[in-house]
């Protein structure tokens, strides 16, 4: 389901904080989406995407899908590594494949479907000052 991941990966770092995590001391399996998002705007800042500047004009990057497989629990002062890198584009969207680790293990892969939208929340074709290169696969 996970593409393998090529040459070219976005890695950012956090730490697990204690209300981050259930009544098991496990990370709530909602807060993944947060460490996610948080790893994907990271990765567009990275390629030079410039986020803000989009939204003041009228646009965004807005997720139309998530698939998730939880692989292992984190837990409260960990650290984590989440891995983010593009898999798939078009004109209007794309995929960012995503991994959460805790050294070696696998904690949990992702596949990111996300669209450019308008200030209507449809989607649109990237303009040119937006379309960064890193958005594309290698």
């Amino acid at each position: 389901m996970y593409a393998i991941m090529p040459p070219m990966v976005y890695e950012c770092t956090l730490r697990v904080r204690t209300y981050e995590c259930d009544s098991y001391g496990h990370v709530n399996n909602a807060n993944y989406l947060n460490y996610l998002e948080y790893a994907r705007y990271e990765f567009l800042k990275s390629i030079g995407f410039d986020y803000p500047a989009a939204i003041a004009a009228g646009y965004g990057v807005y997720v139309a899908r998530i698939e998730i497989d939880y692989k292992r629990s984190a837990k409260t002062d960990e650290d984590l590594v989440i891995r983010s890198w593009p898999t798939k584009k078009g004109s209007v969207s794309g995929v960012i494949a995503q991994k959460i680790l805790r050294g070696e293990d696998d904690i949990a892969d992702a596949m990111v479907t996300w669209a450019f939208v308008d200030s209507n929340g449809r989607p649109v074709k990237i303009p040119a000052q937006w379309d960064a290169p890193g958005l594309s696969p290698s």
